[in-house]
């Protein structure tokens, strides 16, 4: 019997006006205290059943509880310096954040999202999954004053990682994702060491375990950047023979509206992949045909056992209203190509 496709986003969702700043990646929370986990459980909820409405069947909760999908989880980490802050080039020096410094060992000492993966669990009966920040990408938005090397400051991340991701696992989490957006900035370095890194953060769970890897957000400095890529974007061409042998279940990958050649999904025979098919820009929204068609042309290369609908990226900076009627989409399109 052919495997039903399944459909799902790659992480982050738009925080409502009510509860931060709105279409931004580092929004401020408008309410606090007892007030503010109310009100992230009230968004959170909304957004699981947004995604059950449209079809999904691989839930997250939005990174509803997150002012930032690194910065979120650091807030807990000691050995970091939040008012030593430093304007930093991230993503190669794509664009310029203010950011904290890690100034000694780092180390996690209370649990940090299984409140909140918790609430997603008893608040939906489908498959859940939740996303964490990977090795490279924290060292890749965090100022370094302690470690000899970005690498060696990484498998210290990735040992904390490994101990979130496990309190997640004991929760009933079905996905732990890691997202990696540095890799594609980076190559070289994900080759030397970041899915070295990435394999020591996912050790030893049980649950699927998932790596997004994807050219950013639609923010303007991603775009910008899109465009010097030329026709063909081949940065995956580098890294996906390397992660195809790692220890991660699933691959989380850009596909629509990129000039990414489908063939190069052929790199990863041996793992379920997360194909984008809907893009992250606001001035865009798929039909439930378009969505079919995206589906039908990664199916060309990858055999429908192993594909798993997704978006290209997480969706944080758009208007909710925007993020809404592309999970429609996303979920109308994998029910079309679902049919016979």
């Amino acid at each position: 019997m052919t495997r039903k496709l399944l459909a799902t986003t790659a992480g982050s969702l738009p925080k409502p006006n009510w509860l931060a700043e709105p279409e931004t990646l580092w929004p401020k929370w408008k309410l606090a205290d007892e007030q503010l986990w109310e009100g992230q459980q009230k968004s959170a909820l909304e957004w699981i059943l947004e995604q059950e409405k449209a079809g999904l069947e691989i839930i997250s909760e939005g990174e509803q509880f997150r002012i930032h999908f690194v910065h979120g989880f650091l807030q807990k980490i000691l050995g970091i310096s939040w008012d030593k802050k430093i304007k930093m080039g991230i993503r190669n020096d794509r664009y310029t954040v203010e950011v904290p410094t890690v100034t000694e060992a780092i180390r996690k000492t209370e649990k940090i999202h299984s409140k909140e993966a918790m609430f997603l669990r008893e608040n939906t009966n489908k498959a859940i999954k939740f996303t964490l920040p990977g090795p490279m990408t924290i060292c890749d938005t965090i100022a370094n004053d302690h470690y000899n090397s970005r690498s060696e400051m990484a498998f210290e991340f990735a040992k904390v990682l490994n101990q979130e991701a496990r309190e997640l696992e004991a929760v009933g989490v079905d996905v732990i994702q890691f997202d990696e957006p540095a890799f594609n900035s980076f190559n070289q370095e994900t080759i030397e060491w970041g899915i070295d890194a990435l394999e020591k953060a996912a050790k030893n769970l049980k649950c699927k375990t998932a790596v997004h890897v994807c050219y950013g957000y639609g923010i303007q400095e991603n775009l910008d950047w899109k465009k010097t890529l030329g026709d063909h974007w081949t940065e995956y061409k580098n890294i996906f023979p390397a992660l195809n042998k790692s220890n991660l279940n699933q691959i989380s990958l850009e596909f629509a509206g990129s000039n990414v050649p489908p063939e190069l999904m052929l790199l990863l025979p041996d793992k379920e992949i997360m194909v984008g098919v809907i893009t992250v820009v606001a001035d865009k929204i798929e039909s439930p045909e378009e969505v079919k068609h995206n589906i039908a042309s990664a199916l060309k290369y990858v055999e429908r056992e192993r594909l798993i609908a997704c978006s290209n990226c997480g969706m944080a900076p758009l208007p909710k209203q925007i993020a809404i009627k592309k999970i429609k989409a996303l979920g109308r399109g994998t029910r079309l190509a679902n049919q016979k």
